[in-house]
């Protein structure tokens, strides 16, 4: 089974995406640009600036996860856009939080004062958005067309979370039988 989850930043994503793979034993992947700028040596701000201007980025970034997950018969990955481009992933989830609540997870995780994370985290819903329907013409604000689950994750822990998700593999697998 491949498991697809998608979000924003500040979600939980690559938590409850390391949770359900842990609870499940399947390799989690979440290949991210943190990682490829990391790879290539550049600032995370700067490369996604320059994945703004540079398409090639981004397209790199889906290709190499879309191999990584295909290359295994079970696992669950984690990004951006992995409902979209996991195109046979068994179960499609996107996690929401309010941009607030995201703010806050930004801040305890990364520091800087909220009003600073709170900006970059509006800017970069409104870049990434942009950027989606450019190069794929992918509306991720429309999460609900695409995902078989949408969860809701300003009140949840991330334990809540894997769990719900957990239930429905659970579901999928039993009716395959």
């Amino acid at each position: 089974m491949r498991i697809a989850i998608s979000s924003r930043s500040g979600c939980g994503n690559t938590t409850v995406t390391k949770l359900v793979s842990e609870r499940l034993g399947y390799p989690m992947i979440n290949f991210t640009f943190r990682q490829m700028a990391k790879e290539r040596g550049v600032d995370f701000w700067e490369f996604c600036r320059l994945a703004e201007k540079d398409y090639e980025i981004d397209k790199e970034l889906d290709r190499r996860q879309v191999e990584m997950a295909m290359a295994v018969p079970d696992c669950v990955l984690g990004s951006r856009l992995a409902i979209w481009m996991l195109e046979k992933a068994d179960l499609k989830v996107y996690l929401t939080a309010s941009p607030e609540t995201r703010a806050r997870r930004i801040q305890k995780r990364e520091g800087g004062s909220y009003d600073e994370r709170y900006s970059e985290t509006i800017k970069r819903d409104m870049n990434d958005s942009a950027r989606y329907m450019k190069i794929y013409g992918i509306d991720n604000t429309t999460p609900e067309a695409v995902a078989d689950l949408v969860i809701e994750t300003d009140t949840k822990s991330p334990e809540e979370i894997a769990e719900i998700i957990l239930d429905k593999a659970d579901d999928i697998i039993r009716a395959r039988g």
